[in-house]
């Protein structure tokens, strides 16, 4: 059955990327402003780390995926709120329990919010290991990026679909390689073992 839908557009393309960054840059002032650790994590964070290597291999994400701090949540909420967003708990994607996000505005859909990983959490049960504080991140391009091992690591705990693509993206350009087998725990190794041994693409 043929749906009718809108013809693919470089404008519409191109608005949806810029809305992606709006919403990061928006995020990142406001807490920055309240003076609050935080770091961009997950496929910002990724594409990021990419740019500094190769921007043509930089693959476009709609997620924006903060890391903070727990004890910090009322003065996060004030913050973000004040900068006109929206605090939510949904279903969390892909995964069970529940995910504070911040929408975009008032309207706007879950995949147009700002998630939030709390540190020193497992962001799924069976997760090996917590999530890192955000207190060593760096600033990049207006915004607080996570370390290069602590954004490792946390893609080899997750290892969901979208992990191992975000991982194979730094293999690729050699942000990470065989080298880092002895510098992490024996489960993450093993995962990086994994993708190192199957070919890519």
């Amino acid at each position: 059955m043929k749906t009718s839908l809108p013809e693919v557009s470089w404008e519409r393309m191109e608005r949806g990327i810029e809305r992606v960054k709006e919403r990061l840059l928006r995020a990142a002032k406001a807490l920055r402003a309240a003076e609050l650790s935080y770091a961009v994590v997950g496929g910002n964070a990724i594409a990021a780390w990419v740019s500094r290597v190769d921007e043509s291999a930089v693959r476009n994400t709609r997620d924006v995926d903060i890391l903070l701090r727990r004890e910090d949540f009322e003065k996060i909420r004030d913050a973000l709120e004040k900068a006109g967003f929206v605090y939510r708990r949904v279903s969390a994607l892909g995964r069970p329990g529940v995910m504070d996000i911040f929408l975009e505005n008032a309207g706007a859909k879950v995949r147009d919010a700002i998630h939030v990983l709390w540190a020193g959490e497992k962001i799924s049960s069976d997760s090996p290991e917590a999530a890192p504080d955000p207190g060593n991140a760096e600033e990049s391009g207006g915004f607080a990026l996570i370390p290069l091992e602590a954004l490792v690591r946390m893609k080899l705990a997750a290892f969901r679909d979208k992990d191992r693509v975000h991982l194979r993206d730094l293999l690729d350009v050699g942000l990470i390689d065989e080298g880092w087998l002895t510098t992490l725990p024996s489960l993450l190794a093993e995962r990086l073992r994994i993708l190192l041994d199957s070919p890519s693409g």
